[in-house]
């Protein structure tokens, strides 16, 4: 049987390059005759340049930025073969992975460095830039991003939503003059708006260490930000909300939104590889509502379930049921959590783990075993 790993990273452990190896070493060991080929993915968090590169080659240009604190970090713009399109991993300059648990503070968490990698990707001479969204540690509604176009006052913009609520103006000139004649476009796996419940700071806040008592505040900060810069209207977008509001300052500046893992599965033809496969196996660090909400293992299982193929899940952890899960396309799914040395064991050796919980997996889904 071929059988075709295609997981997402999972998320503080293991990269998606890293997941697919575990899972294909696993799988050799208990299916040995099975043919297994990998096909890492992306839906615009960590791993979207690696991703892409692998598929489409081109040129890496390497770069430092600002992090999500300040500290220089190391990024990378993928400007793809022709040299018109160029590829942002926004994670690389604000991600959540950047910032030690003890160290996060989302008040002062800025996307000034995505910025950055964006005009990294402008003076690379791309007429097209591709912005993956996800797995941000920021929540500053992009602020940071505008200001290292040169939006003002730069002062109350970089560094984190704590300037925003302060504002009594925003100026955008710069920032748009500074990108006109390029494309922009949004790659995000969420279709929250920018404010409200179902906004950057109710939603994603907690994930990213905010108190329940800061929410308010924060999402006040933001309103008063959207309100300066455009009266709110791109506010109430799907995907503004996106990258801590990362997607509300691409649609400021007149981005295309498109969803991230849909680029990603046609750039990288996922659906050839699709119907060639007997199997497609898929994952994440946690499988639950979110993964059937635009993210890499909902467009798996679409694709999987266009082709008749059936989808597997092997994640950290699963919190979805088999109702929903065969509802979406999934005919189950299995986390490492439940192996033997449970959630510590996953947590310290998760390669290992997954490769294992692989391998017990094959010896139920194989036909060559």
């Amino acid at each position: 049987m071929r059988v075709l790993v295609a997981p997402d990273g999972f998320a503080g452990t293991m990269s998606a390059v890293e997941a697919a190896s575990a899972v294909a070493e696993g799988w050799h060991r208990g299916a040995p005759h099975d043919e297994v080929v990998s096909a890492p993915l992306s839906d615009g968090g960590p791993g979207f340049v690696d991703v892409l590169h692998a598929a489409l080659g081109g040129e890496l240009v390497a770069t430092t930025v600002r992090g999500p604190l300040g500290a220089p970090t190391p990024g990378a713009v993928l400007v793809a073969p022709g040299g018109a399109t160029a590829y942002v991993e926004s994670a690389q300059a604000c991600g959540l992975q950047l910032v030690p648990r003890e160290a996060r503070d989302l008040w002062r968490s800025s996307t000034y460095g995505v910025g950055e990698l964006v005009l990294a990707a402008a003076d690379a001479g791309a007429t097209t830039v591709v912005v993956g969204l996800g797995g941000s540690g920021t929540n500053d509604a992009g602020a940071g991003l505008l200001a290292a176009l040169g939006a003002q006052p730069a002062e109350l913009l970089e560094h984190g939503p704590r300037g925003l609520a302060d504002l009594t103006e925003v100026d955008l000139v710069a920032a748009r003059a500074r990108l006109a004649g390029i494309r922009l476009v949004a790659a995000a796996d969420v279709d929250n708006p920018l404010l409200g419940l179902r906004g950057a700071s109710s939603v994603y806040g907690p994930q990213k260490g905010a108190l329940p008592s800061d929410l308010p505040a924060l999402d006040g900060a933001l309103a008063t930000f959207a309100q300066l810069a455009d009266g709110r209207v791109a506010a109430d977008a799907p995907g503004a909300g996106a990258g801590g509001g990362l997607g509300y300052a691409l649609l400021v500046l007149g981005a295309e939104r498109v969803a991230g893992i849909a680029t990603v599965l046609e750039l990288t033809g996922f659906a050839r590889e699709v119907a060639g496969a007997g199997l497609v196996l898929t994952g994440e660090g946690a499988f639950d509502w979110q993964s059937l909400r635009g993210k890499v293992v909902h467009g798996v299982a679409a694709a999987c379930e266009a082709y008749g193929v059936p989808c597997v899940v092997l994640a950290g952890r699963v919190d979805v049921g088999r109702r929903e899960m065969n509802a979406n396309g999934i005919e189950s799914a299995y986390g490492m959590v439940d192996l033997p040395g449970g959630a510590a064991d996953a947590m310290s050796r998760p390669l290992p783990v997954l490769a294992a919980l692989a391998e017990r997996v094959a010896r139920t889904w194989s036909p060559a075993r």
